[in-house]
């Protein structure tokens, strides 16, 4: 048999699994769940209807605290129970992989950072899913091997206390930082260890070290641990100028009235919040239909309005479609050792001598 044959036969055997899989109604812990979620047939969102409300639950894991405005939406949507635990990116890789060297398959749904669930891809735990509705995003949120899927981008910007600072007085760049008027002024999230490390070689290894431990000696940098914290502190003026914060945290705070903006430092890093279905996911199709639910036109408009930057090409960002420079997870993860330590060597121990 030559090869074309061998792949003709081989993709008609895939195909004719896939169908005789999906043929009736599912039976609980039956289907295979990638049979489910790379089915791409035409009838596949009323196929997953089906085997959802038979299922009747979904578990999910999520860093994002409102998720649940998302997950509320669905289950009204389908009548799917929807059960939860949010913690943060660490403890959700960590309870994954936990659970999964025990044999506790308990998750649907992983949505964390990407270097997170590309750390569960490389632990081979992931399940390659296919979306009618992947094509409506940005090429950068599909990697090649399909085990998530950017639903949002976490682009890192530095957010500020319009009471406190002048928009006339605001830096320009990551080199004014070095002006006297920025002393104890300046704060870090206290674990963007990702973040440090890839804007260190976005402005020049050697030169960024040098930037950064200079302002560091000049004028100080405050870390405090959590995006939201810290944009809660610049809002009361405890940190006047945060240089680490998610694009979204000060537009939600704006929006209640806080004097808070953001303000864009070139380079601007981002990373994809990302989605993942476990290999062995209990309700398989529940996770394929709430996972399509998200990286729908519906699940992107409803992240959108809680204000997170979301991948679809069809809605336009909050602060413009100037160009991000995208973290590489796989990066993250081989160099999260050395980007901790020169984290910790300019910014921690700097200031504790």
């Amino acid at each position: 048999m030559n090869a074309f044959l061998r792949a003709t036969v081989l993709m008609l055997m895939v195909g004719s699994y896939h169908a005789a899989s999906l043929a009736s109604t599912p039976a609980k812990g039956l289907v295979p769940a990638g049979a489910i979620a790379m089915y791409q047939g035409a009838d596949r969102h009323d196929r997953l209807v089906a085997g959802a409300k038979q299922e009747g639950e979904l578990m999910v894991y999520h860093a994002y605290p409102n998720l649940t405005v998302a997950l509320a939406a669905f289950s009204k949507k389908y009548g799917i129970k929807v059960k939860s635990w949010r913690a943060d990116s660490e403890s959700i890789l960590q309870r994954v992989i936990t659970e999964a060297r025990g044999s506790r398959n308990v998750v649907d749904i992983v949505q964390n950072n990407a270097p997170e669930n590309e750390a569960l891809h490389r632990e081979k735990l992931l399940q390659p899913v296919w979306s009618p509705y992947l094509g409506d995003l940005i090429p950068e949120a599909s990697p090649a091997h399909k085990e998530w899927v950017g639903i949002t981008i976490d682009a890192w910007t530095a957010a500020y206390n319009s009471n406190v600072i002048k928009q006339a007085d605001l830096p320009k760049s990551y080199q004014d930082l070095l002006k006297p008027r920025w002393k104890n002024q300046l704060g870090i999230e206290a674990n963007d260890y990702g973040w440090f490390g890839a804007l260190l070689e976005a402005l020049g290894e050697q030169q960024g070290r040098k930037l950064f431990a200079a302002v560091v000696a000049t004028n100080g940098i405050s870390l405090h641990k959590g995006h939201s914290l810290l944009t809660t502190m610049v809002a009361s003026g405890d940190v006047p100028l945060a240089l680490s914060v998610y694009s979204w945290n000060p537009v939600q705070l704006m929006k209640k009235g806080a004097p808070v903006k953001l303000l864009l430092l070139q380079p601007v890093l981002a990373q994809f919040s990302t989605l993942a279905i476990p290999k062995k996911a209990p309700h398989p199709y529940a996770a394929a239909l709430f996972y399509d639910y998200l990286v729908s036109d519906e699940g992107q408009q409803l992240l959108a309005s809680l204000d997170y930057v979301v991948t679809s090409k069809k809605i336009a960002r909050p602060f413009g479609n100037g160009a991000l420079q995208f973290v590489d997870p796989g990066r993250a993860l081989d160099n999260q050792d050395r980007w901790t330590k020169e984290f910790n060597d300019i910014l921690v121990d700097s200031q504790e001598k």
